[in-house]
């Protein structure tokens, strides 16, 4: 900073400038100032590309283990409402912002996100160039990296990056699941929720049980709302346990991290399909398709944030999606093709964007569970975003369908899930544009 910035400084509400510096594992570093706690973190670098939601995203356990870049160049504007955190504490290792708003104007601000990342403990960075740094990434890919404010030489710091622990093979699901059951119910929403957001359903109509692997706040709420009443339980519950509960259904939470870790999750998943309804999101589709034999790939620089483009094969609808993960799974390596139910199709596609130039929902034929369609796909690489069990009742997607943050295009999967629950065929068969405003008091569908 310049003598003549620094005067300028002093004259905002911004505070003293400190220095701090991102370093990242193949050498690249960014330096900027300080703009919450002091200290020292490592993680997985990556990107969000949410234009708000800031406050969701730091409190998204999904995020254990990273340091995230938020790609919106402000953040911090509308302050900080408890209400809106999606746990308890924040679970990355670190933020990384282009400006970090000290001051807030919002009515429902209770606090400024400087402020509450100090509180947190969360070593945070702003001035740095982000548009530079997304770059990178997206060119050199995922990699660990070192956020500090004490050690300021970057030689240091980089031989510390290179040190620290890498995600992959690291079962994190386990750092940030509840440590018992617990029930949530309609006094566990939040009012604050309640001028945009209808009540819940006129009495819980379904037992659910969620395995929490790291699951957002809001996505419990929107079971609960959809007519759930729901017992959250650890990510290693054996399935005995969970059948004794007589449970509708069973739903299987987002999470953070390498899905080939978490073993004491699908191998449980292995033994409650085909005997109570199923569905999985996020990590919780990760742990579907292991359960089915499925390879998984680490992504490039993974997806996150509140703009993905997916197309629903079995409607033709593009949805804009929620997203938060690193890994994926290889749908090619649940089966082999069933030609009659591919459109006559006997060789599998690597780019998955085939499928949908094709129109045709692709079914392979699992050994353990039969048949499974490839019922969505991302169109920016063309990976697996969702499958459909044909022969048992269970269905998933890569993607978070609660809108928090992001679109409400994917708002059908908890009614798509309720269907499931019913013993419909046809549970994925809605329609998206008139299901999406469900639930919100400004475009309630009838």
């Amino acid at each position: 900073m310049s003598e003549i910035s620094d005067k300028l400084l002093r004259g905002t509400t911004k505070p003293a400038p400190a220095p701090a510096l991102l370093m990242l594992e193949d050498g690249t570093c960014f330096s900027g100032t300080s703009c919450g706690a002091t200290g020292e973190t490592f993680g997985e670098i990556c990107f969000n590309t949410s234009l708000e939601g800031y406050l969701e995203v730091l409190t998204d356990p999904s995020y254990a283990g990273q340091i995230v870049t938020m790609t919106y160049p402000q953040i911090g504007n509308y302050g900080v409402n408890p209400e809106d955190a999606q746990s308890a504490r924040p679970a990355l290792r670190g933020l990384v912002v282009r400006d970090l708003c000290a001051t807030p104007s919002n009515w429902r601000s209770a606090k400024g996100l400087p402020r509450f990342l100090a509180e947190n403990g969360i070593v945070a960075i702003e001035g740095v160039d982000t548009r530079a740094l997304v770059r990178h990434v997206r060119e050199a890919g995922a990699m660990r990296a070192g956020l500090s404010t004490v050690t300021h030489d970057p030689q240091a710091l980089l031989q510390k990056v290179r040190e620290s622990e890498s995600i992959v093979g690291v079962n994190l699901a386990a750092t940030v699941s509840c440590d018992k059951a617990r029930s949530v119910g309609e006094g566990d929403l939040p009012q604050s929720h309640a001028f945009a957001v209808t009540s819940a359903s006129d009495g819980a109509r379904y037992k659910v049980v969620a395995y929490d692997c790291g699951v957002k706040d809001s996505i419990l709420h929107n079971l609960v709302r959809c007519g759930c009443d729901v017992t959250a339980v650890p990510w290693d519950t054996p399935a005995d346990d969970v059948l004794a509960l007589n449970p509708d259904g069973v739903f299987l939470s987002n999470g953070p991290g390498d899905p080939e870790a978490v073993a004491g999750t699908y191998s449980q998943v292995e033994k409650l399909l085909g005997r109570v309804p199923v569905f999985g999101i996020c990590l919780g589709h990760q742990m579907m398709g292991k359960a089915a034999g499925a390879q998984i790939e680490k992504l490039k620089y993974g997806h996150r944030g509140g703009n993905h483009p997916v197309a629903n094969l079995r409607t033709g609808r593009v949805e804009i999606t929620a997203q938060n993960h690193g890994f994926g799974i290889l749908f090619p390596s649940l089966g082999p093709l069933v030609p009659e139910l591919s459109g006559g199709f006997k060789g599998h596609e690597d780019d998955l964007r085939f499928w949908s130039r094709a129109g045709i929902a692709p079914v392979v034929d699992n050994p353990r569970f039969g048949r499974v369609q490839l019922t969505h796909v991302n169109l920016n690489d063309g990976t697996a975003e969702g499958m459909a069990f044909l022969d048992i009742p269970a269905f998933s997607v890569q993607y978070h369908p609660e809108a928090s943050p992001g679109p409400t295009d994917a708002h059908y999967l908890f009614t798509a899930f309720r269907r499931l629950m019913d013993g419909r065929d046809d549970f994925l068969d809605i329609d998206i544009a008139q299901d999406r405003l469900a639930g919100w008091k400004f475009g309630e569908v009838a």
